[in-house]
């Protein structure tokens, strides 16, 4: 009778290990606990993509010598999980005369308070 107890935890180790193996993860990324940037999955999503053209947006609005900026689109991105969801995305950016740059931007959101907040706007480096 004793042993049925210790065959179920066996049998649940042995289905976690198999399962952390599957994905190739482990660690904090592997369940989705807060504080590890994981890869957002589909960059292409109409949501990420929209993520990025709101970022250039709101920073474009916030600086005046940046208002010609426009948005190309999102081409790679990282999220964490924290108290809602930090979204950190590396975003084509076209200036007022045509010349496209990286960005990689940093969007904070909450989405049962509605919070949406730009919390970092930069080139990114090149090399």
């Amino acid at each position: 009778m004793a042993a049925r107890p210790l065959l179920l935890l066996a049998l649940l180790l042995a289905t976690t290990a198999l399962a952390v193996a599957a994905t190739g993860r482990g660690g904090a990324e592997a369940v989705g606990m807060p504080g590890g940037w994981f890869p957002i999955p589909d960059v292409e999503d109409a949501r990420i993509q929209e993520l990025g053209g709101w970022a250039v947006a709101r920073h474009a609005g916030l600086v005046a010598g940046d208002r010609g900026l426009r948005f190309g689109r999102v081409t790679r991105g990282e999220q964490q999980v924290v108290s809602g969801m930090n979204y950190r995305l590396l975003v084509d950016v076209a200036d007022g005369s045509g010349r496209a740059a990286p960005y990689i931007v940093v969007v904070y959101e909450q989405s049962w308070t509605n919070t949406r907040r730009l919390t970092s706007f930069s080139p990114a480096a090149c090399g």
